[in-house]
């Protein structure tokens, strides 16, 4: 038996499926010679009678009606088709993952989730807090589809964007003595009450480096691990510090302008880099995902230049 078309199953299907061969022929955009003569092919290709003819009307025969009924099948099988098709590509039910230092977990994500969960809520996101280095050797175990860092190095099995470079600022309780300065000099944080980042961290170590060569003495109050640590005991007047301007940020909205940040003459940039693995499937998601981050990025500098301003 030679193969029918497609169009065969197109044109039964409408004539099955409407009154009349008129009927059909508008469904499809065509003659109703066309679906007489298509009709009478597919028959023939067949070897079997679908319609009788009676006084110039079609009846199904039985063979016909069996034929349909695998036909609807068929079509309901394609609509399923479609259906996943559509539901692929809103993201329904996909996933997404992302491990981030977390600093961006507590001050970056929630923006950037906010927004995109809005726009996609049938996506399930999980996010991952994690320090370095064991964030850097996920990555490259291809574990997660991207992360978040805050430096410029690659990981193996990995690609690098940079999202932008900032400074790091100044955080103090409102009302203090330094809050009518617009931008701080290594001497303003003589004798200051201090609250430092742990001995460890890279930060500390380079913010005692700057204090160490311009001869200033701060006093040192207390010590923590995280940024966010910081910001809160400045809020509580326990002291100043010189943590990452995106925190710094996060607790200035959040506080209502309370934590008062300020620029530094000194540079310390702190960079916010994307890390993606190399060896997982490409994804549009993460590619949807990252057009977000940017964008919620580019707001936050905004955001951060208005608040250095605020006296």
């Amino acid at each position: 038996m030679n193969t029918f078309s497609w169009r065969h199953i197109e044109i039964f299907r409408a004539v099955m499926t409407t009154p009349n061969l008129t009927e059909a022929a508008l469904l499809l955009n065509t003659s109703q010679p066309t679906i007489s003569r298509e009709l009478a092919r597919l028959e023939h290709l067949l070897q079997f009678k679908l319609f009788d003819r009676i006084k110039g009307r079609l009846k199904p025969t039985t063979q016909g009606l069996r034929f349909f009924e695998e036909v609807e099948r068929s079509y309901y099988g394609l609509e399923r088709i479609k259906n996943s098709a559509q539901t692929i590509r809103r993201f329904d039910n996909a996933q997404l993952s992302v491990i981030c230092l977390p600093a961006f977990a507590q001050s970056l994500l929630p923006h950037v989730c906010q927004k995109f969960m809005a726009d996609y809520p049938e996506v399930s996101l999980t996010v991952i807090p994690q320090e370095s280095p064991i964030l850097e050797e996920w990555l490259s175990a291809q574990r997660y589809d991207f992360g978040l860092t805050e430096h410029l190095q690659t990981p193996p099995g990995t690609e690098q964007l940079t999202l932008g470079s900032l400074n790091e600022v100044c955080v103090l309780p409102s009302g203090h003595p330094l809050e009518s300065k617009a931008i701080l000099t290594p001497a303003d944080f003589q004798q200051q009450s201090f609250i430092s980042l742990s001995l460890t961290d890279s930060y500390r170590q380079v913010i005692d480096a700057i204090f160490s060569q311009q001869q200033i003495d701060r006093k040192m109050v207390m010590e923590t691990h995280s940024a966010s640590s910081i910001c809160a005991m400045a809020l509580k007047g326990i002291g100043i510090s010189i943590v990452n301007p995106i925190t710094a940020l996060d607790f200035h909205q959040q506080s209502s302008g309370k934590l008062i940040i300020r620029p530094l003459s000194f540079a310390i940039p702190f960079t916010v880099s994307l890390i993606k693995p190399i060896h997982r499937p490409s994804s549009e998601l993460s590619d949807v995902f990252t057009r977000y981050l940017q964008d919620i990025f580019a707001q936050t500098e905004r955001d951060l230049s208005v608040a250095l301003l605020e006296h």
